[in-house]
């Protein structure tokens, strides 16, 4: 399949393909990698993961020859504090990818959840490696799971009412192939348009954000609270505002948001 991907991606592109039949985390692979020097641009692609995750440590069923598995390394160089947008540019990139592959475009649960129907077509994993003295970014990981041709009865039990794949939603095959260029393109034109084009990208993302408008539930450590999902500032985080009128800002790694009746 690498080969195949690669007859789509131009011949002269920098970045480094690589292809696994298993691994258990491309993310975890791709650390690895970083860490021993691996370059900006180094995208990593699993036929199948054995231990495939997701944010706040959930996992992400990663059936052989059913998605498309990705990791990329990323060196921004700049402060940590500098992308914090990063993960929405991404869900962007990946909205943009899978219309251009299949003809969808998917919406974004904040902030990381791709959705079509009201379902889990996909998802994202940020990991950012910091300096702690200079407190630059030393590498990002960027992990995307997107589910393609399994039936629903294919997935988890726990999960098969929440999740759908792409041949399912489109009602017709999509080439994983043909994904995965896009998504590999997708992520390229991301990167280099990631600092010059942020308040377009952010618009961009505001307006396929699905959560905005609606009641939230939001899931934190010790309490979980009602709130109407209000903005998204520059940043990413999400603005709510409780039923007393009061607004707070909420970062992706305190709470998670689900709706008021489900998933979405």
């Amino acid at each position: 399949m690498k080969q195949q991907i690669l007859s789509l991606l131009p011949a002269d592109m920098s970045w480094q393909i690589h292809w696994f039949d298993t691994v258990d985390s491309t993310n975890n692979l791709a650390k690895q990698l970083a860490q021993q020097g691996a370059p900006h641009g180094t995208v990593l692609i699993a036929d199948r993961q054995t231990n495939g995750r997701g944010r706040m440590g959930r996992s992400f069923s990663s059936p052989c020859g059913k998605g498309i598995y990705l990791s990329v390394i990323l060196r921004p160089p700049c402060p940590a504090q500098e992308l914090m947008h990063l993960t929405c540019a991404v869900a962007e990139a990946m909205c943009n990818a899978v219309e251009n592959a299949a003809g969808l475009r998917p919406g974004v649960k904040w902030i990381n959840d791709l959705i079509v129907r009201g379902k889990k077509l996909g998802g994202i994993l940020t990991e950012l490696s910091v300096d702690p003295e200079s407190g630059l970014a030393r590498h990002a990981i960027i992990g995307i799971g997107i589910n393609c041709s399994q039936a629903q009865e294919d997935f988890p039990s726990e999960i098969r009412d929440i999740a759908i794949s792409l041949d399912t939603a489109t009602g017709k095959q999509t080439p994983r192939h043909l994904l995965a260029a896009e998504m590999i393109l997708s992520l390229q034109k991301m990167d280099a348009k990631l600092f010059s084009h942020r308040d377009a990208t952010m618009a961009a993302y505001r307006k396929d954000c699905i959560t905005l408008g609606h009641e939230v539930v939001l899931l934190g450590t010790e309490e979980s609270r009602s709130a109407t999902a209000v903005d998204i500032d520059r940043d990413g985080a999400l603005l709510v505002r409780f039923p007393d009128g009061t607004v707070r800002t909420v970062c992706s790694g305190e709470v998670s948001v689900r709706g008021m009746l489900g998933y979405v």
